[in-house]
């Protein structure tokens, strides 16, 4: 199975592109194929558009949190708000998002998913540091324009699967809250570097092995990247994988994930409600 891995950005650039690794999955075995850098939503949107089969984890929120889809009075279907998304330009939505959280008590001002919760991610409102609001409008219209399935949100084309990755879950299991990455280049360090080899070292131990249930090989220099975008792709191709493999059982998600929010694919997550 071809499984693509996409650390996902708001605004690409050359500075900060998003970042795809292409692997291959059989066997319960993960093997990375190429590395790709996309500096505009084009080259993302023509691999949402290549002929399947194919499985995609994507590091964005796919979806808003039923309350605040309820309280802004947005359509009741995931395809619905997405559309009405997708007809706003980028300073409509923020300022949608600004104006429902202006009305709003302290304390009540961005909603989480249920998946959020879980997995203890920022609320897909969210606008300022990780702007993973601005991840969701870039990346759920182009999911629906595309029709890829997502599992408990979207039947779309069965070929060409798309699922909300999150390698920061990944990680922590791994190595807990330790710091691995950083944008800016003044805050870079050897100490996280040496955190980045431990990250690639660890997918070769009985503790990943037996949480995800399948042996990942991928190369050594993604961990040059000291901005963590290689590795977190890497991440991303992996929870794609784990998945794929449990897809006859929902792709490991609970049965019952509400088809406004989505859920976030991850074995630590798996069945959890």
């Amino acid at each position: 199975m071809l499984v693509y891995g996409i650390d996902f950005t708001s605004r690409p650039s050359k500075q900060k592109p998003i970042t795809c690794l292409k692997c291959l999955y059989e066997n319960r075995h993960l093997e990375a194929d190429s590395l790709l850098e996309w500096t505009d939503f084009s080259d993302f949107e023509d691999a949402l558009g290549s002929a399947g089969c194919w499985i995609m984890g994507i590091d964005a929120p796919f979806g808003q949190a039923r309350r605040f889809v309820e309280n802004i009075g947005w359509p009741m279907t995931w395809e619905g708000y997405v559309d009405r998304v997708a007809k706003m330009s980028r300073e409509d939505f923020r300022q949608a998002l600004d104006d429902y959280r202006l009305k709003r008590p302290p304390g009540d001002k961005e909603h989480r998913r249920v998946t959020d919760m879980a997995a203890k991610s920022l609320s897909p409102q969210k606008l300022f540091g990780t702007p993973v609001g601005l991840m969701f409008y870039e990346v759920a219209p182009r999911l629906l324009k595309a029709n890829i399935t997502i599992p408990s949100l979207h039947s779309g084309d069965k070929s060409r699967i798309g699922v909300e990755a999150y390698p920061g879950l990944l990680a922590r299991h791994l190595i807990g809250r330790r710091n691995y990455k950083q944008d800016a280049k003044a805050k870079q360090t050897k100490v996280q570097y040496a955190v980045r080899q431990e990250l690639h070292k660890l997918l070769q131990e009985s503790n990943f092995k037996d949480t995800y249930g399948m042996s990942v090989n991928a190369p050594g220099s993604l961990v040059e990247d000291p901005t963590g975008d290689r590795l977190d792709a890497l991440f991303c191709a992996i929870q794609a994988a784990w998945a794929w493999s449990k897809k006859k059982d929902n792709y490991g998600m609970p049965r019952c994930v509400d088809p406004l929010e989505g859920w976030i694919a991850d074995a630590t997550l798996a069945y959890s409600v």
